[in-house]
């Protein structure tokens, strides 16, 4: 049985917390978090608001905002124990060197109340010392995820793909559901389009999944659609990324 303490009680913290709850193998023994509001969610479990009072446990995993990480980190009131992150942009190197550090990143978007499936989220992992990877690797293992050994570099890379391909593409599909809005068209009907398009990836490189007007170079297109384009933000998004595309397959005069 490892014993766990969470530090922190946002959305990672909720997601872990809950998917712990569900092996037999893995103990969360207390929660701490700055707020004691926050805490109500974790009913069946000790918690404290108290750096002082952290129970003994074999890994400390701090769930909190990335600017908070390196503080909550120093202030912990042991040496030698286990401290682990959860942070994409985070260094290893920011956890304090009086504890043995280490990462364990799921890379995944979390949402409060949307119930995810860890079996199909991958688990960044990263520690000091081969022993302690032998603890993350198990805890991944236990929650049914799939990591991977990350180093910090990596895994930094790996955090400037996942805006792109999650935070930037929802926020296209924000521009997408405002313009049908704008026009009186039910944004639903561009469901089969987004879901093709993630499913396509999944069998071809993105390279070679790219259609649209700018690869094609089909200048009329590209200027039609700039027109019907009422917002100047829009139109810059909309000729950065045609831009893109066309430098992308050697069409550098769109």
């Amino acid at each position: 049985m490892i014993k766990i303490v969470i530090l922190g009680a946002g959305n990672i913290a909720q997601h872990l917390y809950k998917v712990f709850q569900t092996t037999e193998t893995l103990h969360v023994v207390q929660v701490y978090n700055r707020s004691a509001e926050a805490l109500s969610y974790f009913k069946n479990t000790a918690t404290t608001t108290n750096l002082k009072n952290l129970a003994e446990a074999d890994i400390y995993i701090i769930a909190v905002a990335d600017d908070a990480i390196t503080s909550i980190a120093n202030k912990l009131p042991f040496t030698n124990r286990l401290v682990v992150h959860t942070s994409g942009n985070v260094s290893m190197h920011e956890l304090h060197k009086k504890n043995r550090r280490g990462v364990f990143y799921p890379l995944q978007t979390f949402t409060k109340d949307v119930t995810v499936n860890f079996s199909q989220i991958p688990i960044c992992l990263e520690t000091g010392e081969k022993s302690d990877f032998k603890i993350l690797k198990t805890i991944a293992d236990a929650i049914g995820s799939t990591s991977y050994k990350i180093s910090s570099e990596q895994r930094r890379a790996l955090h400037v793909s996942a805006v792109f391909v999650n935070n930037f593409s929802n926020h296209l599909y924000r521009i997408a559901h405002e313009i049908c809005e704008t026009n009186n068209v039910p944004f639903e009907i561009l469901s089969p389009l987004i879901q093709e398009t993630a499913k396509k990836i999944t069998t071809l490189t993105p390279y070679m999944a790219q259609t649209g007007p700018a690869k094609r170079g089909d200048q009329q297109t590209i200027e039609n659609h700039l027109e019907k384009l009422d917002k100047d933000i829009h139109k810059e998004i909309y000729t950065l990324l045609t831009q893109s595309i066309a430098k992308t397959y050697g069409r550098e005069k769109l």
